[in-house]
């Protein structure tokens, strides 16, 4: 008992539930802003699979992988500003569009997949961001183990949570963002410019979620495989949910994922059957939602295209 305990409660564990966190949280909170704006945003899976493959493609010609995560956020913005046209000027479905999203991304990221790489499945190897030690916070007992060697990404997401945080709860913006999202037409009649904020929203929720996709890329891996999010756009639209659209919330939601997902590599040690295994972060992710989807309160007006009076 005690060694199935260790096993699974010890430092190697953690640190892997923050790599394992971290796309998570940058789709998540991307997601967050879209969805407080009024837009629901279920292509953050393709967006994710978008920005996987640009940083590949651009770590690829320039040497760079900072420079691909660059190319990701861009290709990431370019599908969210995508799906904001088609949601909010002109009224699509809003979950028919970001799962038109999703089917684009899939199949273009195959085609060029082939086109560029020669190869099928599989890129070839690009450059890749590497670990960091954070001098002070690295010796220190247990702390030091989970966060004081990450990646760099790991603590950037981090520092995207808590600016989240403060952007959409202590700034005008934020108020205006939570306005438009709750009474688009009460925003609207004081002067705030629904469609716009809604636009910028949408656009930084596809930047985020195509950095998400960069890390698993560039910085977990140093290439490209095909279908590689593995559905997690959509457990960060979970983790945005159990979170109760709050940053703060989202994060423990992404680390309870980050988790199960990196209680894999473990379990197996102890022969579970790597099928069961492999399916755990999605079983946990529809138990999460049974549990609190009923608890959790969207915003009043997602989903509900604006339509401006006069």
């Amino acid at each position: 008992m005690w060694d199935l305990i260790g096993l699974l409660v010890n430092t190697t564990v953690f640190a892997a539930t923050l790599r394992m966190a971290t796309p998570l949280l940058f789709t998540a909170v991307g997601g967050l802003f879209s969805e407080r704006s009024g837009v629901v945003n279920i292509g953050l899976e393709g967006m994710m699979l978008i920005g996987a493959f640009t940083a590949v493609a651009v770590s690829y010609f320039t040497g760079s992988p900072w420079i691909g995560v660059l190319g990701a956020l861009a290709a990431g913005s370019l599908m969210g500003f995508l799906h904001g046209v088609a949601s909010i000027k002109y009224r699509a479905n809003q979950v028919v569009s970001g799962t038109a999203i999703n089917i684009f991304a899939g199949g273009l990221t195959v085609y060029l997949q082939r086109l560029i790489f020669k190869m099928a499945g599989v890129s070839e190897a690009v450059p890749r961001i590497v670990d960091v030690e954070l001098p002070i916070i690295s010796r220190i007992p247990w702390i030091g183990p989970v966060i004081g060697r990450q990646n760099p990404m790991v603590y950037l997401a981090l520092l995207t949570v808590f600016a989240a945080h403060i952007v959409i709860f202590k700034t005008v913006w934020g108020l205006r963002l939570r306005s438009v999202g709750e009474h688009p037409g009460a925003a609207d009649s004081v002067g705030i410019n629904v469609y716009k904020t809604r636009y910028i929203a949408v656009t930084l929720s596809g930047a985020l979620a195509g950095v998400g996709g960069a890390y698993l890329s560039v910085a977990h891996l140093s290439r490209f495989v095909e279908g590689m999010t593995a559905g997690r756009g959509f457990i960060a639209l979970a983790a945005m949910i159990f979170g109760k659209w709050n940053p703060i919330g989202a994060l423990g939601a992404c680390l309870f994922f980050g988790y199960a997902d990196a209680m894999q590599m473990r379990l197996q040690e102890i022969g579970i059957p790597t099928q069961f295994v492999q399916m755990m972060p999605y079983v946990l992710t529809m138990i999460a939602l049974i549990g609190f989807i009923g608890r959790a309160v969207a915003p009043k007006a997602s989903g509900q295209p604006y339509v401006k009076e006069g």
